[in-house]
């Protein structure tokens, strides 16, 4: 398929948008800018979600600052000349509830007249899922050729072979695991496993994550950091993004791995997660 024939993707809203042509210059939201560079699509452009501020967050990025594309600031505040001036021709978004798009209001596609793609990273779909969705979004996209880098040789980005390491470090291991996202020195946001696509997954590999318990929030569990402590976690798993903070109480002899509640939806960048959680289980 060149990039001159027509293009179409039904995303996971179920809407479908069409071009003439295979769109060559995509602005995407961060997470999933970092995941179609993975895939062998360059965006012209990034941009971030609430949680975000005036400069890009590493934890989210991946190798987008080192591949020079431009971040042009948080999405709902974000300043619709700079993505005119960005010139796209298709924004790519993600949904956690399959309606709307995350990190920017819809209408300022509309406004621009740029088809906008939003899919899913909620817990509707298994992390396999996820991946697969977006591999067939780059797939498409790698006909056009401004946006279109070779390739990877390996599309898959190790993660079959990451998981093998990591189903065999976890059964060997048998320590509890609890992931968490810092809100501050009196409180701390507890997840909840099933909850989310990669903690899920974890679990199917054998990681004994821990649950906090009743309560409210369907994704976390709000509560004090000695709550944390009363789970008596082996390894914590904690939010290493920006406007997260790093955990304030744990029980003595407490092992810490990152987990970036945001990783890009690439075959590599989950890759690098299972092995690094391999490694925090075996150090």
């Amino acid at each position: 398929m060149s990039g001159t024939q027509p293009w179409g993707f039904t995303d996971d809203r179920g809407t479908e948008p069409v071009s003439a042509r295979v769109p060559e210059r995509v602005v995407a939201y961060v997470r999933a800018g970092a995941a179609l560079l993975d895939l062998g699509v360059t965006p012209v452009a990034v941009y971030g979600s609430g949680h975000d501020g005036p400069v890009s967050d590493p934890a989210k990025a991946g190798g987008l600052d080192a591949a020079g594309v431009p971040y042009l600031g948080p999405g709902r505040a974000l300043d619709e000349e700079l993505l005119r001036e960005s010139r796209p021709d298709l924004i790519v978004d993600v949904t956690y509830d399959g309606k709307s798009p995350y990190a920017l209001d819809e209408a300022v596609a509309d406004r621009l007249g740029v088809p906008l793609v939003a899919l899913s990273v909620g817990n509707e779909l298994t992390l396999p899922a996820i991946l697969d969705r977006f591999g067939a979004l780059s797939a498409s996209l790698r006909a056009g050729t401004a946006v279109s880098t070779a390739a990877p040789a390996d599309l898959t980005g190790g993660v079959e072979e990451a998981e093998a390491v990591l189903r065999g470090v976890a059964g060997r291991s048998g320590l509890t695991v609890l992931a968490l996202s810092g809100a501050g020195p009196d409180q701390v946001h507890l997840a909840r496993p099933q909850a989310w696509p990669e903690l899920a997954r974890l679990a199917a590999l054998g990681v004994r994550l821990l649950d906090p318990g009743p309560g409210p929030g369907a994704n976390w569990l709000t509560a004090d950091w000695g709550r944390a402590a009363e789970l008596r976690p082996d390894l914590i798993l904690f939010d290493n993004r920006f406007h997260a903070v790093p955990p304030y109480e744990t029980p003595p002899g407490t092992r810490l791995a990152a987990w970036n509640p945001e990783t890009p939806p690439s075959p590599a960048a989950y890759a690098r997660f299972f092995r690094e959680l391999a490694e925090a289980l075996v150090a």
